[in-house]
Formats: C-alpha cells, structure tokens, sequence
C-alpha cells in the first residue's frame, strides 16, 4: 500500500514568499512619484474645502438682505431670516434636537444688533402688526404698548408675552413685513389656514397634503397643537368642514428648501423653544418632506429613559399653506403695512388704568373697540 501523499518540498513560483516591501523611512528621498502628486492633492483639497463648507452654510445670511427683492417668496424669506439672525440664530436640527438657543422671550438681555432688548423685540410682533390692540383684553397686553414705558409697564407686559404664545403674531409680522398681498393678520394661525381652506381666491395661499407637495420659500408648515388627539391632514379637513370654533396650532415659515442638494428645509418659527428659532427637515430632491416626521397617538414619550424617542420635529403637522405665484398674489388684497404705535389709546374711561400698579384697587380699563378673536362664546385660541 502506498503510504498517504506527503506536500512537495519543491518550491513552485506561486508559493514563493512574496518581495517585501520597500519602506520610506527618514534618512531615503521620498520616491518621485510621491514628489509629483503629493501638492497636486493638497491643491484639490484647498479648492473643495470651501465649497464643502458652502454646502453646509446656513442660507440665511445671504438672504437677509433680499428684503427688496421682486418675488414675495424672497421678501419672506429675507424677513423671517433676519429675525432669526436678530435672535443668535437658534436652531433645531435634522434630528430634531435643540442645537443653540441663547436668549428667551421675555429677557432683559440684548439681541445681536446690541441694542434691542429682547422683550421688546417679541412685543414689537404684536404691537407692529396691529395685534396688541386686539389683545387688550389680555391681562399685560395694554402695558406693551409703549416700548419705553415704566417699570410697572415693563413687569405687566413680560408678564403677557410669557402668557400668551406668539408665534401667529410672528408669521404675521413676516408676512406683513414682506408685503404680501391678499394677508391678513391674526393672533391665531387657524384663521389663515381656514382662510386658505375655505376662501383660496382671496388668500395669498393653498392648502395643500404635507406629506406629499414639494415645499418651497415662502410656504408656511403648519401643525395642530393638541394633546388629546392626532389630526393630520384628513383630520384637520373634517375640523375645517365642520365650522365648529378653532384649533390651537403652530406654522414654521419656509426660507429655504434642498440648497446646494443637502437635502435639507430650512424654515424658522416664532415662539419656538421661546425663540424665533430656525427648524431643518429632511426632503427629497423634489423638496417634498422626505420622511415627514410625525407625531401619532402612539409614540413613545420622550423622557431621560427614551432619548431616541424625543425629537422636536415630530408634530401633528396637518398642513402646508404654498404661496401662490407673484402674478396670483397681484390679483388680491393689497398688502397690511406695518405699523407702531407709541402709547396705548388715550381715551378710557375714568376711574381705570392702563399701566396698574398692583395693589392699587384700580381696575383696569377695557377696550370695547377690540374685535373679538373667536366667534361669540367660544374661548380665545391663540398661536
């Protein structure tokens, strides 16, 4: 019998060990091929470094100064940027996460011009878009009137601003700011997304899926603030249809959408962590929301055991106003202009107060000629 084939000790090419390499140390030349491409690399990476970073740029501070531009799409987007960046640029980013906020509401503390304090710039929204007078039966709202009033008005008008949200006075000041035709001011953004609902001939805009139209600047996002239920596009129609009262809800304004192709919506809301603060979404390259992020009735709730659930994009958003194109807007409305008034109105009657000093006993004066914000026995709804 054969004994068991032994390997062959002959060395055959293929398995010769193979060269070794040839090292570069300190005390050889550096090979000349590496001579050749070594600037030729570091001159590709000079020139891409800024335009990677251009990529990643936040739009705003190119647009803030486009607030004369022909297109109402880049007035509003140039307003909402500039109020963004008044504010230190706060920002939400893509993963829903809180990623810079420096200043809140009702501070004393100055805004990036150096100048304004930024109290005064969150009651300049109401005051400067005629919103304050319909206020005045809000406790504070008459003491926001004159922005350099007395420490008694000063403690009164904080005290109104923490109180009541003021993110739909924010979109109006844009919007009014931007002079677009066919808008009309509210305290509440339910009044013009019924508006664009119920009335798209006179209304600067249409309402549109969230979830499927592709958002572009000048748009508004719009989601219902409820903690009782999700209504969602279909939701918010039949809340719509019915005509019963209003909704308490938040609109973010559109400013940009997928530049350079990162992907990305740009848009800023006020009153947002108490900041007119920037929010970035995912879109697709069609600039449809792309996931939209959602809230549902579901979810897990956020907590300090469930990090990955807490994600501040993820709201009940039910619609998306798109603003109609110039030669549309032409059609309609001219636009509300801006306005701000010093002191609050002078005829009162006697035996009342505009800017009350706690303890006094004297009532404070009413305002009978302030419109109502909600239909006769209902509760007011702002934001």
């Amino acid at each position: 019998m054969r004994d068991r084939a032994q390997p062959s000790r002959m060395t055959t090419p293929a398995s010769r060990a193979p060269a070794r390499t040839p090292r570069w140390t300190g005390d050889r030349r550096m090979p000349r091929s590496l001579v050749v491409v070594l600037p030729i690399l570091a001159a590709v990476s000079a020139l891409l470094a800024p335009w990677g970073a251009a990529r990643a740029a936040d739009a705003c501070p190119s647009l803030r100064n486009l607030g004369g531009a022909a297109q109402a799409a880049t007035r509003v987007a140039a307003a909402a940027c500039s109020e963004n960046l008044l504010w230190y640029r706060p920002f939400i980013d893509i993963q829903g996460r809180l990623a810079s906020a420096s200043v809140s509401e009702s501070e004393n503390a100055r805004l990036a011009d150096g100048a304004t304090e930024t109290w005064r710039r969150t009651a300049g929204y109401w005051r400067e878009t005629g919103l304050l007078q319909r206020m005045s039966g809000f406790a504070g709202a008459d003491q926001c009137f004159d922005p350099f009033g007395s420490a008694y008005s000063t403690q009164g008008c904080r005290a109104f601003l923490v109180d009541n949200p003021w993110s739909a006075a924010f979109v109006s000041y844009v919007m009014m700011k931007a002079a677009v035709p066919g808008f009309r001011p509210s305290a509440s953004h339910y009044d013009y997304v019924r508006e664009a609902y119920r009335n798209p001939d006179q209304s600067p805009f249409l309402y549109l899926d969230p979830a499927s139209a592709a958002a572009a600047p000048g748009d508004l996002l719009c989601a219902v603030r409820s903690s009782t239920r999700v209504y969602g596009y279909q939701g918010l129609i039949a809340a719509l249809d019915s005509g019963n009262g209003s909704l308490a809800m938040h609109c973010d304004v559109v400013v940009a959408v997928n530049p350079d192709n990162d992907g990305k919506a740009y848009l800023i809301g006020g009153n947002v962590q108490q900041g007119a603060t920037m929010r970035m979404m995912a879109v697709n390259r069609n600039g449809q929301f792309w996931p939209l992020p959602l809230r549902s009735e579901t979810q897990v709730e956020c907590s300090p055991d469930t990090a990955a659930a807490c994600d501040m994009n993820k709201l009940d958003w039910a619609a998306l106003l798109k603003l109609k194109p110039d030669a549309s807007l032409a059609t309609l409305a001219p636009p509300q202009p801006l306005f701000a008034p010093q002191q609050a109105p002078s005829q009162q009657p006697s035996g009342c107060c505009i800017n009350c000093v706690v303890g006094s006993g004297i009532p404070r004066c009413p305002n009978p000629n302030a419109p109502s914000l909600q239909p006769q026995g209902q509760a007011p709804v702002q934001d």
